[in-house]
């Protein structure tokens, strides 16, 4: 007797599914309670469920998870057609704006080189001292669109475009060391994590929210990037004021053929210095543009921005000597194992004379590099050198987007290349292709041309991780216990801000389960200040090891700088002010390289007691203490009690102490701070101004009060 069959899912009738697209067959979403999830042999997060996962041509895939790579620590492998196809439907889903690194500020400027790297490269730029390139250098946050604020807790992107005589070399990297994932092939994944919900559109330039954290309780790589993230490096105070860094292992190579690997460093001359969470949020309500403005203040004025480029320079022979692995974008070398070598110093000096044309338009690449520097077969950079040329072709329109002048090299180009939209330089001749003998002894390859660094390439080609990626927790570890206790203070406190917005209990579970893996102790904050029980560690494909040195060099307050270069000192005045009072005060600031902002209670100024007027650079209601490192309350004693009666006021005293900076006041400002709440000898920062401001700048320069915090915030 014949049995009875039965249609299989992929027979059925084509119908046009809710919110899908016509033709598509209908599927359903596992539920949560379905989904089976594994850990990988390089740690990596594998699931399964009952639908299969495809590409769009409906092939399905078994490993979303790794890239295609000759042998596990081997090149990313051009024949990966997942990875292509993944990657070119992301970089493809905005224009003309960026998918990531949408919202930019950006600057002209200069390179050059104080110490000699022919020792180990031969790239022209770094030969000898004293040699200068120009440059263009972009920052940037990640997730936000380009109308978003500027203050969002984010990666902030470090972006430079050398212009070499041998070409452009684009150092594209951001203020943190380290990234989210391992292979490039799970960027669109934590992109689109972070991004707006897709049925919402919401939230904005932010990383609180469902999706951002399932991804990353998934993500067990990511769990080190989180430590940076929700540390105070996320929330700077100025773009002036952060570090760069290139992010993955590239190489040098000199004249001899010999490589030597290197990690990019760049250090700002006047120190790294943060804002606190609160004082972010109310910066982005009061001034969204507040890094932008500040640096185009900065260099409109003649303070330009500094930056030391240093190298860390290994042998092979020494990576294969430590216990992590340099190809891997998730870990670091800490400065104990391999200190810095200083090579020079960026200078920024001119804005950009149109926003669009230039800072909308540079197009920055990973692949743009010049003869002397090679790259690592990091799996995250190989993914990224294709990446970004696919993005600029997408965004700009046209493969001729490198004759825009902002991309445009600033030494001879020659090449067969021609016609393409927008095509702008008239090529002269008949021949469009090489070789040839009709073009009367034009462009040639050059035996001093770029000449790729010969390395071993060998394995069995695999979508598999290597074991040396598996340390997931220990570097996390390293960082947590590097900080100071206020640092550390800080990253409980954003912990418990962004997994408290999380709406799902399992996914905040699984987060917690990987602290626990980081510090137990840490993860027990956390979870008390979600006031939620305390998950098991999640499992862990190599145990965090127990004993971890602390790395002092990769805390901020450890190695601030005591100074106020570059700061911004706010005083608050009102008719009767003593002039005397702000004059000592602006000498004083000055000297110390900071700028003294006159606040008034109107735009108009104010009349000095000796009868003199005094112009305001803001008023009040539009220049609260958010916008300085530190302030002065120097009203008359009828001022102070006028503005007992002003929200603004009030708010600008209690947000300064607040925001642990340091308070200076003459006696007559005693209404107005006892109005606010604060004493007028509370601590050491808040300081009395009638007899000189010395003692007042010499506090502020040492930055902010952190003694005070536990006073004015709960600390978790």
């Amino acid at each position: 007797m014949a049995s009875k069959s039965k249609s299989l899912p992929s027979q059925s009738k084509n119908v046009e599914p809710k919110g899908g697209s016509p033709g598509a067959p209908k599927s359903s979403s596992p539920k949560n309670g379905s989904l089976k999830t594994s850990i990988g042999k390089g740690g990596e997060t594998h699931q399964t469920s009952g639908v299969a996962f495809t590409t769009n041509q409906g092939i399905p895939v078994s490993d979303d998870q790794n890239s295609l790579r000759g042998g596990t620590r081997g090149p990313t492998l051009l024949e990966d057609f997942v990875l292509r196809e993944k990657i070119t439907h992301f970089d493809h889903e905005r224009i003309p704006e960026r998918i990531v690194h949408a919202r930019g500020s950006a600057a002209h400027g200069y390179f050059e080189t104080e110490v000699s790297m022919s020792k180990y490269t031969s790239a022209s730029f770094l030969q000898k001292k004293g040699t200068r390139v120009p440059v263009f250098t972009r920052f940037s946050t990640v997730a936000g669109g380009s109308g978003s604020v500027d203050l969002p807790r984010d990666v902030r992107g470090f972006a430079v475009k050398f212009y070499t005589d041998q070409g452009n070399f684009d150092l594209v990297g951001n203020n943190i060391p380290v990234f989210f994932i391992q292979d490039a092939i799970k960027f669109p994944d934590l992109i689109h994590s972070v991004k707006m919900e897709p049925d919402r559109g919401f939230p904005q330039a932010a990383s609180a929210h469902d999706t951002f954290w399932d991804f990353i309780s998934l993500m067990p790589e990511s769990t080190h990037m989180i430590m940076w993230a929700m540390s105070d490096r996320a929330i700077p105070r100025s773009l002036r004021m952060i570090d760069g860094f290139g992010v993955h292992t590239f190489r040098l190579v000199n004249d001899e053929g010999v490589s030597t690997f290197v990690k990019f460093h760049w250090r700002p001359t006047i120190g790294c210095q943060s804002v606190v969470w609160d004082e972010a949020v109310k910066i982005s309500g009061a001034d969204p543009d507040f890094h932008r403005r500040d640096l185009w203040t900065a260099i409109d004025t003649g303070a330009y921005p500094e930056w030391e480029l240093f190298f860390q320079l290994f042998s092979e022979e020494d990576a294969k000597k430590f216990d992590f692995d340099v190809l891997d974008p998730t870990k670091l070398i800490p400065e104990e194992l391999v200190p810095l070598t200083k090579v020079g110093r960026m200078v920024l000096d001119r804005n950009p004379d149109n926003f669009f044309a230039e800072t909308e338009q540079v197009a920055y690449c990973p692949a743009n590099i010049v003869p002397g520097i090679d790259f690592s077969d990091d799996p995250l950079l190989q993914g990224r050198l294709f990446s970004y040329l696919d993005t600029q072709l997408s965004r700009l329109g046209s493969s001729n987007f490198h004759e825009l002048p902002i991309n445009a090299p600033k030494c001879p180009m020659h090449n067969f290349q021609r016609d393409g939209h927008m095509r702008t330089t008239v090529p002269k001749g008949r021949v469009a292709y090489e070789p040839n003998t009709l073009d009367g002894g034009g462009a040639r390859e050059t035996p001093k041309g770029y000449v790729t660094h010969p390395r071993a390439v060998s394995g069995v080609a695999v979508r598999e991780r290597s074991k040396s990626f598996s340390d997931h927790f220990t570097q996390a570890k390293l960082f947590f216990s590097s900080q100071t206790e206020p640092e550390q203070n800080h990253i409980v406190a954003a912990l418990v801000f962004e997994l408290g917005k999380v709406e799902t209990p399992a996914i905040r579970d699984r987060v917690l389960g990987q602290l626990v893996n980081v510090d137990a102790k840490l993860a027990k904050r956390v979870a008390d200040g979600l006031g939620v029980p305390l998950p098991a560690a999640v499992p862990a494909a190599v145990p965090t090891k127990k004993n971890v040195t602390p790395s002092p060099k990769l805390s901020l307050l450890q190695n601030a700088k005591a100074t106020l270069q570059g700061r911004v000192v706010g005083i608050l005045v009102t008719d009767g002010t003593d002039p005397a009072v702000v004059d000592r005060t602006k000498k004083t600031v000055e000297k110390e390289g900071a700028k003294l902002f006159v606040v008034a209670p109107k735009a108009s100024g104010v009349k000095l007691s000796n009868g003199k007027a005094l112009a305001a650079d803001g008023a009040l209601a539009g220049s609260p203490s958010v916008f300085f490192d530190a302030v002065v309350l120097a009203p008359s004693t009828e001022g102070a009690k006028a503005l007992t009666k002003e929200g603004a006021a009030i708010d600008f005293v209690r947000d300064a102490f607040g925001h642990l900076k340091v308070v200076g006041h003459v006696k007559s400002a005693a209404a107005l701070l006892a109005k606010a709440g604060v004493e007028a000898n509370a601590d050491r920062g808040v300081v009395a101004v009638d007899d000189g401001p010395e003692k007042f700048v010499g506090e502020a320069k040492k930055g902010r009060v952190f003694e005070r915090e536990p006073e004015v915030r709960t600390v978790y």
